[in-house]
C-alpha cells in the first residue's frame, strides 16, 4: 500500500520531525515524501514564513496540486498532509488524483474550502490553533476530526503526537479499508 507525506510550509526545512511518522509507518506502507515547496516551485532562499507563505496562496497551492497530480497516476491509499499539505491533498483529490483516504494536520487553509473530495477524510489540529475551521465549518463538512486539547498549530511536530497519529492512521486502515 502506497503512503505519501505531504511537508508543511517550510518543506524540508526544519523537518526531523517527519522521521517519526515514517518510522512508525514504514511497515505498513511504500511511503513517498514530497516537499510542499518543491511541488510549488516555491523560492525559499527568504526564510521568512510569511513570504513563503505568500508565494503558496498566489498560486503555488494551484502548482503543487499540479505537479502532484503529474507526479502521481496510480492509486495512492493514503496521504498525509501536513498544514499546507493537507489542503494539497484535498485538492488534489478534488482535480482528480487517485486515493482512498485523506489525513490532513493543522491544514488551516481547509477552513476556505466549501466542497470536500470524495474519500475518507481525517483531520487532527490543536485546540489553540487561532486559525483552525469554526464549528459551523466541522458541522457542514461532517469528517471525522480529532482537537487535541492546548496545543498550537505545530503540535504535530511532537513525538507523542506522531504516535497517536501514525496509530490512529494505522487503525482507521485496518478496520476501513482492510
Amino acid at each position: 500500500m502506497k503512503l505519501i507525506i505531504l511537508s508543511d510550509l517550510l518543506g524540508h526545512r526544519n523537518s526531523n520531525w517527519v522521521n517519526t511518522y515514517t518510522d512508525l509507518l514504514r511497515h505498513k506502507f511504500q511511503i513517498q515524501f514530497y516537499d510542499c515547496c518543491e511541488l510549488a516551485q516555491i523560492d525559499t532562499q527568504l526564510i521568512d514564513k510569511e513570504n513563503i507563505h505568500q508565494q503558496f496562496v498566489t498560486g503555488g497551492i494551484e502548482k503543487a496540486v499540479e505537479q502532484l497530480l503529474h507526479n502521481e497516476k496510480n492509486e495512492i491509499t493514503c496521504i498525509i498532509g501536513f498544514s499546507i499539505g493537507g489542503l494539497i491533498a484535498w485538492k488534489a483529490a478534488l482535480a482528480g488524483l487517485k486515493t482512498s483516504f485523506i489525513c490532513a494536520i493543522s491544514s488551516t487553509r481547509l477552513r476556505c474550502e466549501i466542497q470536500k473530495p470524495n474519500v475518507f477524510i481525517h483531520l487532527f489540529y490543536g485546540e489553540n490553533d487561532p486559525y483552525k475551521p469554526d464549528e459551523k465549518w466541522f458541522e457542514l463538512m461532517q469528517l471525522d476530526t480529532v482537537i487535541f486539547n492546548n496545543e498550537n498549530h505545530e503540535f504535530y511536530m511532537k513525538q507523542e503526537f506522531a504516535n497517536k497519529i501514525s496509530l490512529n492512521i494505522m487503525e482507521k486502515m485496518k478496520s476501513d479499508f482492510l
